[in-house]
């Protein structure tokens, strides 16, 4: 089961503040949603937090420390641990995970990750989330596609 990160950060490698993406991006909402659309989407619960609702034609993973946090929805599942997550889309035959953050969730994962897919703004931004720096040594930019207002670079695991 292949494991892609896929986030969007600015210039600066800002990715949040105060619980929010700090930008609005319809172009980069559109590449996000159909990149993932159809597979699972694992997620800190600061980011679940942040959405309000499930994502749809998506199964939610919220990974959460809390073991009595609870939500009751036929496409949300809580798991406790990055590999419970991982175990848990593997026994259902789940074909890729996107692994959509936040900060913690990305630094926990990156070593485990086969696959980033990194929406880079075309700007700085406020913030106190960043995403994690990439070792060049540990990954390779396979594919960059220019956007108006980001550009889509695909990372893979080096060999």
């Amino acid at each position: 089961m292949e494991k892609i990160i896929i986030a969007a950060v600015s210039e600066n490698l800002v990715i949040g503040n105060r619980g929010r993406i700090p930008w609005h991006s319809a172009e980069e909402l559109k590449h996000f949603k159909i990149a993932t659309s159809g597979f699972p989407v694992v997620m800190g619960r600061k980011t679940w937090d942040s959405l309000k609702k499930p994502l749809t034609n998506r199964l939610n993973v919220i990974l959460t420390r809390n073991t009595g946090f609870s939500f009751s929805h036929s496409n949300v599942v809580i798991c406790n641990t990055i590999s419970d997550a991982v175990k848990f889309c593997e026994d259902r035959g789940e074909e890729k995970i996107f692994l959509i953050g936040g900060e913690e969730i990305f630094r926990q994962t990156i070593a485990i990750a086969d696959k980033m897919i990194i929406s880079k703004m075309k700007f700085k931004a406020e913030g106190e989330n960043y995403f994690p720096d990439i070792n060049e040594l540990e990954w390779k930019l396979e594919t960059e596609i220019d956007k108006k207002d980001f550009i889509i670079n695909v990372y893979k695991r080096a060999d």
